[in-house]
């Protein structure tokens, strides 16, 4: 733990227990909606799915990144994980991800990956709005990771046919703005 780190949050008039709650519980929204992700892109078939396949990857990879980046500020606030993972996926800040009734509809499992995507948006919002000026680091990463949770909503939003977004898919490169928290 980084004690003058825990100190200097609770003397901005941060309530730390509270914050790490929610860290950990978007932690366990990161890594939980990885593993969906997996059985949703591995559902992806066909005409229609083959093409959003890509994107469901890159959004499940980054969602692994954000946990991973998560977990070292959790610590450094003296939090931690749950050692048991059943209460880690119970405790999520978004409900899961699950395949929808019928795994060969792609609008259906669109519409689950979207929603995945709004959830995390609001948390990585409500974060930002209780640590602006007064956890610079907590703010960064949270930040950081919503403008990733944000281009992710907006992939999947185009391919429902709610509009442009202007946004485009990554070549070849993974969590641009998470990417410093992970070195």
């Amino acid at each position: 733990m980084a004690k003058v780190t825990r100190e200097m949050v609770e003397k901005a008039g941060i309530n730390v227990g509270e914050l790490v709650d929610l860290l950990v519980k978007n932690a366990a929204a990161e890594l939980t909606t990885y593993y969906y992700y997996t059985i949703l892109r591995a559902n992806l078939i066909g005409l229609e799915g083959e093409g959003l396949k890509e994107i469901a990857e890159t959004a499940r990879i980054e969602d692994r990144n954000h946990f991973e980046a998560l977990v070292p500020r959790i610590y450094e606030l003296n939090g931690k994980l749950p050692e048991n993972m059943k209460d880690f996926h119970d405790m999520s800040a978004c409900p899961p991800a699950s395949l929808p009734e019928d795994p060969r509809d792609v609008r259906a499992i669109l519409t689950v990956l979207v929603e995945a995507e709004r959830c995390a948006v609001r948390g990585y919002t409500h974060i930002c709005n209780l640590t602006a000026g007064k956890d610079h680091r907590t703010y960064d990463l949270a930040q950081a990771i919503l403008n990733e949770e944000i281009e992710h909503e907006s992939w999947f939003s185009e391919f429902l046919g709610e509009g442009p977004s202007g946004h485009f898919l990554r070549r070849g490169e993974t969590s641009p703005f998470v990417g410093k928290f992970l070195r």
